[in-house]
């Protein structure tokens, strides 16, 4: 027979922010990030705290999405027994060991609010979800050493070297957590795995983006301009700034301040996490302004209202154009060359233009600036070369 408490299984998946009791001493913990795990409150008998008073001790019992609330409730019982007979839970209590895939998809939720956005969250389950746990997920998580971690990594080792590398580091943590609670003790098996060398030196290959070079971006521009597609606009704006894909695709107008003449595309999509101010050129203007008339949230927005372009429609539209050997990102380094050969500018202004970060974190801390109008001059250069305007053979100190 099943304990009764306050609450249902409706409430405990829907309950927002906050701790709500259950009753005995039961409590569901919600965190602002929506991660739910169970603790109890007891009061052990005879025992005092440092201020004399009845020990009184909140334990947990696990997250939510683990531990049913029928569990949670028998185990808050066996918590209250123990209590009531004058016996710590703490080092008394029957500890029933997570499999490793209960305690990572835990470890996941516990991390949600770290991720910088959801679909690095959500790689970072899935990652494990494809290599680990359909060899090791059912496994008890203190019954994972060196061969089980072996079992999951040398399939892939080196066809898939840097899957294989962030599913070892995302291992490493699973573990390292695992230890940190309780569950686990002595070293943890990816570090003496990497420590004994026991998988092959893999040699990295560093995969370049395809770039054009730049004495073809004039022609190619101008093979753009004569096209109606959303897409063309949208690439024509990414090989004018220099900005990745998902930069540009997910531009909303609040983030335009066309009396400034400056696009400041926030953290959440910057691979730096800092926001980026873009200067806006007259080419550039002349890009988006029309497309205000849409009245859409999004600047360049796809087949779906108020949604943006899916991230395969600049690359698409290259194939259609039957430029091959070239990727979107490639124009980056386009500018990346351009910059340098043809109008040598300073390597700081080139990398911010770019977004990169320039400097170790002292010098970035001291140099507070983002060399805006320098970095416009040079793009008003860039503009002018891409749109073949006789402007651009004047030289320009920047």
């Amino acid at each position: 027979m099943a304990l009764s408490g306050k609450l249902t299984k409706k409430l405990v998946e829907n309950l927002g922010a906050g701790r709500h009791g259950d009753g005995n001493g039961l409590y569901l913990v919600v965190d602002p990030s929506g991660a739910r795990r169970w603790i109890v409150r007891v009061v052990v008998k005879g025992q005092k705290n440092k201020k004399g008073a009845p020990l009184r001790t909140d334990f947990g019992l696990g997250g939510a999405d683990i531990v049913t609330i029928n569990q949670a409730r028998e185990r808050a019982l066996e918590y209250r027994r123990m209590a009531k007979t004058g016996l710590n839970p703490r080092f008394n209590a029957k500890r029933e060991i997570p499999t490793f895939e209960e305690f990572a998809k835990q470890v996941h939720i516990d991390r949600l609010p770290t991720w910088k956005n959801a679909k690095h969250g959500q790689q970072w389950i899935n990652t494990l979800r494809d290599y680990a746990f359909p060899k090791i997920g059912r496994m008890p998580i203190d019954s994972v050493n060196q061969p089980e971690v072996m079992m999951c990594l040398a399939p892939i080792w080196t066809a898939k070297h840097e899957t294989a590398k962030r599913l070892a580091q995302r291992i490493k943590t699973v573990l390292d957590v695992a230890r940190s609670k309780g569950f686990r003790d002595g070293e943890n098996p990816v570090t003496a795995i990497k420590e004994a060398h026991a998988l092959p030196k893999v040699k990295g290959k560093v995969n370049h983006h395809k770039a054009m070079h730049w004495r073809d971006v004039p022609a190619f521009y101008s093979d753009l301009r004569g096209r109606n597609a959303m897409s063309a606009k949208a690439l024509m704006f990414t090989c004018l700034t220099g900005s990745r894909t998902g930069e540009v695709l997910g531009t909303q107008w609040g983030e335009i301040d066309l009396d400034a003449r400056v696009w400041t595309c926030p953290a959440i999509r910057m691979k730096t996490g800092e926001d980026h101010r873009v200067p806006l050129t007259d080419e550039m203007l002349s890009i988006i302004e029309p497309l205000r008339a849409m009245q859409s949230d999004y600047v360049f927005e796809g087949q779906k209202r108020h949604r943006p372009l899916s991230n395969m429609s600049m690359l698409m539209l290259l194939r259609r154009m039957q430029v091959e050997g070239v990727t979107v990102h490639g124009f980056r380094s386009t500018f990346r060359d351009w910059a340098s050969d043809v109008a040598n500018a300073p390597r700081e202004v080139s990398e911010m233009s770019l977004s990169h970060l320039v400097g170790s974190d002292v010098e970035r801390a001291y140099a507070r600036s983002d060399l805006l109008d320098r970095r416009r001059a040079l793009m008003e250069r860039w503009s002018n070369y891409v749109i073949g305007s006789q402007t651009n053979i004047i030289k320009m100190s920047v």
